[in-house]
C-alpha cells in the first residue's frame, strides 16, 4: 500500500469506525437475536440433549423423564426456566402453566417418573410437549421471523399457518407501507409547489419563506404531534371553525382516525422533500425554459419536457427520504391514530416493553428494514432515471 493510500486510509477511518459501531453492527446484532435460541437449552440441557435422539412417535422412554426432573431441580437455582416457559408459551399457549406445574410437583414425586409424572400431569404422558420441547430445543430458530410473516412451526417440525386470530402481521406490514405511501405522495405533492415558490423568490424574501419550513422541522416531533391531537380533537378548534361556517353540523371525529395520521405524518414530513427539492431548484437554470419558449413551447410543455425532468433529482431525493422515515414512525400514529392505525414500530415497542420478547423485537425490526430496502431497490429499477439519485 502506497503512502498516499495510507493517508487516505486513516483520513476515513473515522467515518468506518462510525459506520460499522452505529450501522452494521447494530443490524449484524438484530440479525442474531432475530435467530438466537438459547432458552430451552439452557434450562433443559439434560433433557434437550437426549430429545435430540427420540424419534417423537411415541411418549419418550424413562432415560427422558429422568433427566427432565433432574432439570426441573437445577432450575430452581437459577434463572433460566422463567425464560424457557415465556419461550414455549410463545410457541403454544398453555406451555407455560404445563412447566410451572411439573417444577412444582417434582420434589414429590419419585421414579419412574415416566408414571407418576403423568399423574400429576397428565400432558407429560403424551408425545405433544415433548415434541415442542424438541422442536425448538436448536441454538438458532427461524421461529421469530416466521411468526412475524404469520407462520410457525408446529411440535412436529413443519411450518404452518398460525391461527386467524393471530396473524396480524401480514396485515400490518401492508398498513405500514400503504400509509408511508400515501404520506410520501402527499409530501410530494404538498411540497413540490412549495419549493418551486420559494426558489422563485429573491434570496432575502427565500431566507424568510425557508423559516416557516424550518422552524417546524426544529420543533420536536412529540410537540407537534401533541399539538394536532388537541387540533383535531371533537372539541377542538378545528371542529370550531368547521361549526362556525357552517360546513358542518355537528363535530367530526378525527382523532384516532386514519386521516389524523395522514395529516400529522405529512405536518412532520415535509420539511424533509422541501429542503433536497428546494436546493435542486435553486439551481436551476432559466436559459432553458427561455430557449423552450422562444421555439413556441406554451408554458406547460416547458414544464412538463424541461423544468419537471431537472428537478426529478430532488423529487426522488426528497420522496426517497420521507418513505424511509415514514415506516418507522411511532409517535405520531401512537398518540392520533387509532387501533387500526398503528404501525409496525408500534408492535416492537410492545414486544420490547411489555412481553419482553427481544426475538420478536428483532425480527419486526429485521423485517422492517428489509422489506424496506426492497422498496426501494424495486422504485429505482421501475424509475431507471431516478436510480443515480436513490443510490447517492
Amino acid at each position: 500500500m502506497s503512502r498516499n493510500n495510507r493517508i487516505s486510509l486513516l483520513l476515513i477511518a473515522p467515518l468506518l469506525a462510525l459506520v460499522m459501531a452505529g450501522f452494521i453492527l447494530p443490524i449484524g446484532y438484530t440479525l442474531l437475536k432475530a435467530i438466537d435460541n438459547p432458552q430451552v437449552t439452557a434450562a433443559l440441557p439434560r433433557t434437550t440433549a437426549l430429545l435430540s435422539q427420540w424419534d417423537g412417535r411415541a411418549v419418550p422412554d424413562e432415560g427422558v423423564f429422568v433427566a427432565f426432573m433432574e432439570d426441573m431441580t437445577t432450575s430452581r437455582e437459577n434463572r433460566t426456566f422463567g425464560s424457557m416457559t415465556r419461550r414455549l408459551n410463545f410457541e403454544e399457549n398453555g406451555a407455560r402453566t404445563l412447566l410451572l406445574s411439573a417444577r412444582r410437583a417434582a420434589p414429590e414425586l419419585s421414579a419412574p417418573y415416566s408414571v407418576s409424572l403423568p399423574e400429576r400431569v397428565p400432558e407429560f404422558g403424551e408425545p405433544g410437549i415433548w415434541r415442542l420441547i424438541k422442536a425448538h430445543s436448536n441454538p438458532f430458530t427461524a421461529s421469530y421471523l416466521l411468526r412475524a410473516l404469520d407462520l410457525r412451526i408446529a411440535s412436529s417440525g413443519q411450518i404452518v399457518s398460525v391461527d386467524d386470530d393471530q396473524a396480524i402481521f401480514l396485515d400490518l406490514f401492508e398498513r405500514t407501507f400503504v400509509i408511508s405511501i400515501w404520506v410520501t405522495v402527499f409530501c410530494v405533492l404538498l411540497g413540490y409547489p412549495t419549493a418551486y415558490f420559494i426558489s422563485s423568490l429573491s434570496d432575502r424574501a427565500a431566507s424568510y419563506a425557508m423559516l416557516f419550513v424550518l422552524i417546524p422541522f426544529w420543533t420536536s416531533i412529540l410537540v407537534r404531534t401533541t399539538a394536532w391531537f388537541i387540533l383535531l380533537q371533537r372539541e377542538g378548534p378545528v371542529n370550531a371553525t368547521l361549526l362556525g361556517a357552517g360546513i358542518v353540523s355537528e363535530p367530526v371525529d378525527m382523532i384516532f382516525t386514519r386521516f389524523a395520521v395522514y395529516v400529522a405524518m405529512v405536518h412532520v414530513l415535509l420539511p424533509f422533500l422541501i429542503l433536497p427539492l428546494y436546493s435542486v431548484m435553486k439551481r436551476q437554470r432559466s436559459e432553458y425554459l427561455k430557449a423552450a419558449a422562444s421555439l413556441g413551447a406554451p408554458p406547460w410543455r416547458q414544464f412538463v419536457s424541461i423544468y419537471l425532468p431537472m428537478t426529478m433529482p430532488g423529487v426522488a431525493a426528497g420522496a426517497v427520504i420521507v418513505f424511509m422515515l415514514s415506516v418507522g414512525f411511532y409517535v405520531t400514529p401512537a398518540l392520533v391514530g387509532g387501533l387500526q392505525d398503528q404501525m409496525v414500530s408500534y408492535y416492537i415497542a410492545f414486544f420490547a416493553n411489555q412481553t419482553i420478547n427481544l426475538g420478536m423485537v428483532a425480527a419486526l425490526a429485521f423485517l422492517l428494514l428489509l422489506f424496506t430496502a426492497i422498496s426501494v431497490a424495486v422504485t429505482r429499477k421501475l424509475v431507471p432515471g431516478l436510480g443515480g439519485t436513490i443510490k447517492a
